[in-house]
């Protein structure tokens, strides 16, 4: 089984695959318990975030990780996919920079899509 850091860069190439803008990973492992990696990127309109979601879905699927929660996915200004040591968001543009996850978690490590 990968460990959660491959299992973040399997999620950034399968939303780079479909296009995702944005992607950046935040290693959360200093400061929260709950999760290791989130992975947040954007898409341009429902249908692209809800393609991200799913090929998302299917590289966690392809390795046996199993989705605990999915929330946002009719909507889709904001799918939220937790998967326990990675959690992927996958928002609008509007949306994303509503909440400003990079703004609430800059403590975190940041990751470049490039670089995990």
């Amino acid at each position: 089984m990968k460990d959660s850091r491959e299992l973040a860069a399997e999620v950034v190439r399968a939303l780079e695959d479909k296009k995702g803008e944005d992607v950046i990973v935040i290693d959360l492992r200093e400061i929260t318990v709950f999760t290791d990696y989130f992975v947040i990127a954007t898409g341009n309109n429902v249908p692209q975030v809800q393609a991200m979601s799913d090929a998302a879905g299917d590289a966690m699927a392809k390795n046996e990780v199993e989705v605990k929660s999915v929330e946002g996915y009719q909507s889709a200004n904001w799918i939220l996919m937790d998967y326990g040591d990675v959690i992927v968001h996958i928002f609008d543009k509007e949306s994303r920079s509503f909440y400003d996850l990079e703004r609430i978690w800059k403590d975190g490590k940041f990751i470049k899509a490039e670089e995990i």
